[in-house]
């Protein structure tokens, strides 16, 4: 191939290309970096929020696992008094005592679960700073270097 071929071939190249193409680039955000929701389509959530979230189901599963027992301890004796004087009805709250235990603890569970996940999360992301701040300040190091090298 010769060079004026080879030119020729990049010119044309150059020439399909669009002029908008951007590469390794994110537009600005004009927001100062509080983008919205309409605007850029991402979750934003701050840790006072998921804080709450997770006081909230920390509360839940506290307070539901307490008055919920007032509930079962009620019906199952309700449901024993029912079936000492003979009525059919007291084996039906029986049933119905013992499927709520299943129920609360079923969503104690979930509550439980939301509030581990999110102290997990929070802890994690710490985690993820730390480390990707070490790593950034790890290369500012090592341009100092290469700057020395050049002698600038």
């Amino acid at each position: 191939m010769a060079w004026d071929e080879w030119e020729q071939l990049k010119a044309e190249a150059a020439s399909k290309q669009s002029a908008h193409m951007q590469l390794n680039h994110v537009p600005a955000d004009p927001n100062g970096g509080m983008g919205t929701k309409d605007a850029w389509g991402d979750l934003i959530v701050s840790q006072k929020d998921l804080s709450a979230i997770g006081k909230a189901a920390h509360d839940l599963f506290e307070d539901f696992g307490r008055y919920s027992d007032h509930a079962r301890v009620s019906s199952l004796a309700a449901a024993g008094m029912l079936q000492s004087e003979g009525f059919a009805l007291g084996g039906a709250l029986s049933h119905v005592a013992e499927r709520w235990v299943d129920q609360v603890q079923s969503l104690m569970d979930a509550c439980a679960h939301i509030s581990n996940h999110l102290r997990y999360t929070k802890n994690q992301h710490a985690a993820d700073e730390t480390y990707i701040s070490t790593i950034l300040s790890s290369i500012s190091t090592l341009d100092e270097g290469f700057d020395e090298r050049k002698g600038g």
